[in-house]
């Protein structure tokens, strides 16, 4: 609670007023106030972004490379990473149906190790979406250039921000809607390539015979690359996993936060472990896993198998909806993290502005814009600058990870003591699985450490971590200091 000689918290979001509590000291749990956003976003909303959030190129693409070190047993690795965002999954959504935020993980920090947490946390994750914002705009456009080769790339990059912008500033419902139908989208083409894959496994496909486990056995065997290569499977396809952070962060946005997104937790788990290891069953079984290309859709590759015409016009549709609503979901998720951000006193007040829609717009045009620089660094500098830029985020999301665990550890406790009835969801084995979790998320750096391509982002990362803890540091101290004078 406040101190009555403190003046209360302009923003009215943080319980306490940051400036006014001690160094490092956490914040009490059930203070917030409600904040000044809209609550447009609907369940459906929630449920289809929890779904589609993170069926990504990452999917559709980029699994090719995993199943080219892991082979078969790129089944395993995606159990294994896809298991890791389950927990962390669980103990983000405990938080946020305990205390809904529009800085979730950020505020959770906050309260569970002091400001300097939040602060990291929050800059962290900002800095990484408006980043990887850039190569989801980058790679739509390649794609529409493809399409429309007279039309500039830059071109398709402009108007892709200028939409998603002009869509986030007039309401956040039509945020929700534009990622309702683009997750409706992609969660169609995913059941629809786990059915025909299975009608053709079962020989059930026109010019199809039963598939049998040739290709699972053969070719090496499940494990072509023992164990070592499922490890460097789980390196390759942990990073697809994240995304799901943004359904806590919009949850504080919908009409009903504490069940809305205690939902959307249960179900979008489970549903995307269904989809992601399915579909990567469904190609090892159906192709052996030595005809995969590192960098080409082995979705395209089965498609072509089982005769569906133009199959890679398809999947580039796919891939191509699939950026767009990454980006739309970045946008959105960077500028509520920047706004809550401002409202605890960690990013410039000015970015505290809210349009009669309940929308913060300066935060929304203050991501854009390093969003805009992140793009032109990857047209101009995209082997140089850009690629450095993406190194120092590529671990950034697991350090993100580990402070969702460290402050669930801290919190629980708490909530169980101030007010055991908001455990509306609770974390699985408390606390030995979110222990299990954290010592799995140090392997993985470990591991990402030895790997030779691996290593310069974890390198990088740590570099942009230390230098967020050194700011958030060196801010604890003048803080005080002036807290002393006055």
């Amino acid at each position: 609670m406040h101190d009555p000689a403190e003046p209360a918290d302009p923003a009215g979001t943080s319980g306490s007023d940051p400036s006014a509590a001690p160094s490092g000291a956490a914040t009490s749990v059930m203070d917030d106030l409600p904040a000044p956003l809209s609550h447009g976003l609907k369940r459906r909303h929630l449920t289809m972004l929890g779904l589609g959030g993170v069926i990504g190129a990452g999917l559709f693409v980029g699994s090719g490379a995993g199943i080219a070190v892991a082979g078969p047993g790129i089944v395993v690795s995606y159990l294994l990473a896809g298991a890791l965002a389950m927990l962390i999954m669980r103990m983000l959504g405990e938080m946020s149906a305990a205390m809904p935020s529009s800085g979730a993980f950020s505020v959770h920090a906050e309260r569970a190790l002091g400001r300097w947490a939040g602060f990291s946390v929050g800059w962290l994750y900002w800095f990484l979406l408006v980043v990887v914002l850039a190569v989801e705009a980058t790679g739509a456009a390649r794609i529409a250039h493809g399409w429309a080769p007279a039309v500039p790339q830059w071109s398709w990059v402009l108007l892709f921000m200028v939409v998603f912008t002009a869509a986030n500033l007039s309401a956040v419902k039509n945020f929700g809607e534009f990622e309702f139908w683009f997750a409706a989208l992609k969660v169609g083409a995913i059941v629809l390539f786990l059915v025909l894959g299975l009608l053709a496994i079962a020989g059930w496909l026109p010019d199809t015979q039963p598939v049998g486990m040739a290709n699972l056995t053969g070719q090496g065997g499940f494990l072509p690359n023992g164990w070592s290569g499922v490890v460097s499977g789980v390196l390759v396809v942990a990073f697809a996993f994240g995304g799901l952070e943004v359904v806590t962060i919009a949850a504080a946005e919908s009409d009903d936060p504490v069940r809305n997104v205690a939902r959307a937790v249960r179900s979008a788990v489970w549903r995307i472990l269904l989809f992601y290891v399915g579909s990567m069953l469904v190609i090892v079984t159906l192709l052996p896993w030595t005809a995969i290309v590192p960098g080409e859709s082995p979705y395209v590759a089965v498609l072509d198998h089982i005769g569906v015409p133009a199959a890679g016009q398809i999947m580039n549709v796919v891939v191509f909806v699939a950026l767009l609503s990454a980006l739309n979901a970045n946008l959105y998720g960077a500028s509520r993290m920047v706004f809550s951000l401002a409202e605890r006193g960690e990013a410039p007040k000015g970015l505290l502005k809210v349009t009669g829609g309940g929308v913060p717009r300066r935060a929304l045009l203050a991501s854009v814009a390093f969003g805009f620089v992140s793009v032109f660094l990857n047209l101009k500098w995209p082997d140089s600058v850009f690629l450095y830029l993406l190194n120092a985020v590529g671990a950034v999301l697991l350090f993100v990870w580990a402070l969702i665990a460290v402050s669930e550890l801290r919190l629980r406790r708490r909530i169980e003591r101030e007010a055991p009835e908001s455990l509306s969801l609770r974390m699985w084995c408390f606390p030995w699985l979110t222990w299990v979790a954290l010592a799995a998320m140090a392997a993985v750096l470990v591991l990402m450490l030895l790997d030779d391509a691996s290593r310069p982002q974890v390198l990088w990362s740590s570099g942009a971590t230390a230098l967020v803890l050194l700011v958030a540091g060196m801010r604890e101290r003048v803080m005080r200091r002036t807290k002393r004078n006055y």
